[in-house]
């Protein structure tokens, strides 16, 4: 029988794939293909801060399912998959990120002790104005292009932008989000030759995919995670419905007011502006 993979966009999926301990090297190697295109060195190890447990519950609202990993150098990455639209991305990523920078050192410390903090973002859904699937942000100068600091490092990876994305014929980064994407799994042998590692990526997959437990966990997380979309959609909904009351009543009041300077009757203020007779008595 063949069994339907399981999503890897799936932030619960996704953590048992690249932030258990067991695939710790299939998280480095997809770091060095990002670090890649960045321009940056490779790295040789790295060490999982929150490693995926048993007691990673998907349906709990408190669950921390983003990977956090740290270098032989300290540098903090902080790895983040996100399936839909949180809302307010952006600030979002600015703020976990500057928490990540804050709590590296106590009251009193020197501020040398900082190191550089790195945020990716992996995205199902497209926020930036561009055709990249791989966006880099840094503090610079506006005019110059000279950094402020390095210590700042954000990477926006967007799936979405990979619809026209031909299976590559060399290695990098693209290999790896066409599988997070779900490419064809005709295509799987040609990423693997490229990425090798991607072949334990694959297999984690797989055998997750074949696991009742996870299923049913995996299922649970993808009814939280619509949920909470269903749930700000609704508020947001809500919020522009409230907004455009708001502003048809300030209209009403308006034209109440210019009407009762006009000296106009009561009567036919409260007829033309939509407001009652004992409001517009207010007014006046």
């Amino acid at each position: 029988m063949i069994v339907e993979l399981l999503d890897a966009r799936n932030d619960f999926i996704f953590k048992k794939i690249f932030g258990s301990e067991n695939n710790k090297d299939v998280l480095l190697a997809f770091l060095n293909s990002t670090f890649l295109e960045a321009g940056e060195p490779p790295l040789t190890e790295i060490t999982l801060m929150n490693p995926f447990t048993d007691k990673d519950d998907p349906t709990e609202k408190q669950s921390i399912l983003d990977i956090k990993a740290r270098t032989t150098e300290g540098k903090l990455i902080n790895i983040e998959m996100q399936l839909f639209n949180p809302y307010n991305m952006e600030k979002r990523r600015l703020f976990y990120w500057s928490e990540m920078y804050y709590h590296q050192i106590q009251k009193g410390d020197n501020y040398n002790l900082l190191k550089k903090c790195v945020t990716i973002n992996i995205l199902n859904y497209s926020c930036l104005l561009n055709d990249r699937y791989h966006n880099i942000f840094h503090l610079r100068e506006d005019h110059t292009g000279i950094p402020l600091i390095d210590d700042i490092e954000i990477h926006v990876m967007e799936l979405t932008k990979l619809e026209e994305h031909a299976v590559p014929v060399s290695g990098g980064l693209v290999n790896w989000l066409l599988f997070l994407k779900g490419v064809d799994k005709l295509n799987w042998e040609a990423l693997t030759m490229n990425e090798p590692m991607l072949k334990k990526a694959m297999d984690t997959l797989e055998f997750l995919s074949q696991d009742t437990a996870t299923r049913l966990e995996y299922e649970a997380r993808l009814k939280y995670l619509r949920d909470e979309v269903s749930r700000m959609e609704g508020a947001k909904a809500e919020g522009i419905a409230l907004g455009e009351a708001v502003g048809e009543r300030r209209k009403a009041i308006e034209i109440a007011k210019k009407l009762l300077g006009m000296g106009l009757e009561i009567e036919a203020i409260a007829e033309a502006s939509g407001l009652s007779e004992a409001e517009v008595r207010s007014l006046k």
